[in-house]
């Protein structure tokens, strides 16, 4: 690539990752397409992009971790079970056609997005849900199973694990971007980056300037939603639910 083209993706990589890490979702929205729009062939676009994503979470953890709010036991928790579930579905994936899994998680994702449009008050406070051993187990089992959904390498499912947070712990949507952005972000998609370069091909040559891009999109989107109310991260994540999970159907359909 020449210097134009490094420069580009800096800047489209910054947009998408700020973008995401405010709403808890949704670089490959931007990210993916430019890619491939560049001439990667989507199998390699996707395994370069899912490696310079984990930069994102590194971005947000470095701003996140200045406000000391997070609960690394708690997050500790989602890594646990989470990564416990990318790993078997990363493998279960290749037994599913790619298009009926990408038009099922988008009919799923864009029901998200409505969910949470149709509930004005879920994650504008924080409470205290189901934090006992029952809770816990529930909790865990349904974060395995997000777990199984982000292994499969498909995109968006992030945005699953920020509502379950919501919904079940009891966690205002600013927090649960965090732990999401943090703990999906750098172990569960990291987990799927190394699965991704042993098995597919990567563009290392394109990677510097997505990463730099990602790492600053990741800080400046984190900074912007700590300074932001809850209802505002409220309605982004819900605007990203819902194009991540019409961009999934219609390439389904399209794809059919």
């Amino acid at each position: 690539m020449n210097v134009f083209d490094q420069i580009l993706l800096f800047i489209i990589s910054t947009l998408a990752n700020t973008f995401s890490s405010y709403a808890g979702g949704g670089a490959g929205l931007l990210q993916l397409p430019a890619l491939i729009f560049l001439g990667l062939p989507f199998a390699v676009a996707l395994a370069t992009h899912k490696i310079a994503s984990v930069a994102l979470g590194f971005g947000a953890a470095i701003r996140h971790s200045r406000e000391k709010k997070l609960q690394w036991k708690f997050a500790l928790f989602i890594l646990v079970t989470g990564v416990a579930g990318v790993i078997p579905g990363a493998s279960l994936i290749l037994t599913i056609p790619e298009n009926t899994a990408n038009l099922a998680l988008g009919i799923m994702t864009v029901g998200l997005a409505i969910y949470s449009w149709r509930r004005p008050d879920l994650g504008v406070k924080e409470n205290s849900f189901h934090r006992d051993k029952s809770g816990y187990l529930i909790g865990g089992t349904v974060l395995f199973l997000i777990g199984i959904l982000n292994g499969s390498l498909t995109s968006g499912t992030g945005l699953f694990c920020t509502l379950w947070l919501v919904r079940w712990f009891g966690l205002d949507y600013k927090i649960a971007i965090a732990y999401t952005l943090v703990v999906v972000g750098i172990f569960w998609n990291g987990t799927g980056a190394i699965t991704l370069a042993l098995l597919g091909t990567v563009k290392w040559s394109w990677l510097p300037a997505l990463i730099v891009g990602s790492l600053t999109g990741g800080y400046f989107g984190a900074h912007l939603a700590i300074k932001s109310h809850n209802s505002s991260i409220k309605r982004a994540f819900e605007l990203v639910t819902l194009l991540t999970g019409l961009a999934l159907i219609v390439k389904a359909l399209t794809a059919s």
